[in-house]
């Protein structure tokens, strides 16, 4: 496990239930330090990893960090051997996952594209959902281990098809998270209180799990780079996605509202 953080600890401890032996790496001295106390063997390195493990699963937040874990000094290509799989667990551009199969298939290393869904209580209860791409025997061996960090798991196609989905999940969940703000809004200034207006909305048909599970309250780090992914594979297909543009001001705006941090660089 490559990213041992909110997202890697919880699964490499589901995984060490299911009697499955876990190595793992993060910069992050306390991740370390947490995972080792879960009893993962935290090793030196992503190269250090590779070398002890079957299939290797990177959690990581961006485009750089995968390419920096795969393909940097100490790496995990510096320990390729013909076989090794590797699950590219991140939200990442679909374009660049395909053209990481095509890089590690180089290496004689078979890419997964296997992005989360469902965020980090997901992850500590082992109910995550999988959007799954790339080799399907591979996928399918590797299904059972899995299965110990998530409930629900699909194969989209091919390497790549398994970002799109989670692309799609993304622009919709972001849509539903800026709805469901402007509407409880809307409702308290009329007077009705929003958690009584909230508990009514569960059993109506604007019911969706963006309310149900609180996502503006969860900080929402990814929504713009989220957002931009689309927005960047909408330029290239030549689609326009005018709803995408809008929903990627109002979440920025509602970061900025609810005073959370905007990512670096964000415009």
């Amino acid at each position: 496990m490559l990213g041992l953080g909110k997202m890697g600890a919880p699964m490499a401890q589901h995984l060490i239930a299911k009697g499955y032996n876990v190595a793992g790496y993060d910069p992050v001295d306390a991740a370390r330090r947490n995972a080792s106390s879960l009893g993962v063997a935290v090793l030196d390195s992503p190269r250090e990893v590779a070398r002890a493990s079957d299939v290797v699963i990177i959690v990581v937040g961006f485009d750089h960090e995968v390419e920096a874990v795969l393909f940097a000094p100490g790496g995990i290509t510096e320990a390729a051997r013909p076989g090794l799989i590797v699950a590219i667990g991140s939200t990442v551009a679909p374009r660049y996952a395909i053209r990481l199969a095509g890089r590690l298939r180089e290496h004689q290393m078979v890419l997964l594209d296997a992005p989360l869904a469902r965020g980090e209580r997901a992850a500590t209860a082992g109910k995550l959902l999988i959007f799954g791409a790339g080799d399907e025997a591979a996928f399918e061996a590797c299904r059972p281990a899995f299965s110990a960090f998530a409930s629900d798991i699909f194969h989209l196609g091919a390497a790549g098809a398994g970002q799109v989905g989670k692309m799609v999940n993304n622009l919709i969940l972001w849509a539903c998270t800026s709805a469901n703000d402007e509407g409880l809004r809307l409702g308290e200034a009329l007077g009705v209180d929003a958690d009584r207006l909230r508990a009514a909305l569960h059993h109506s048909s604007a019911q969706n799990w963006a309310m149900d599970q609180r996502s503006d309250l969860s900080g929402m780090p990814w929504a713009e780079k989220d957002m931009s992914i689309v927005l960047h594979e909408a330029d290239l297909a030549r689609l326009s996605l005018p709803l995408c543009g809008t929903v990627k001001e109002t979440i920025k705006g509602l970061k900025i509202r609810l005073g959370y941090g905007l990512p670096q660089g964000s415009d």
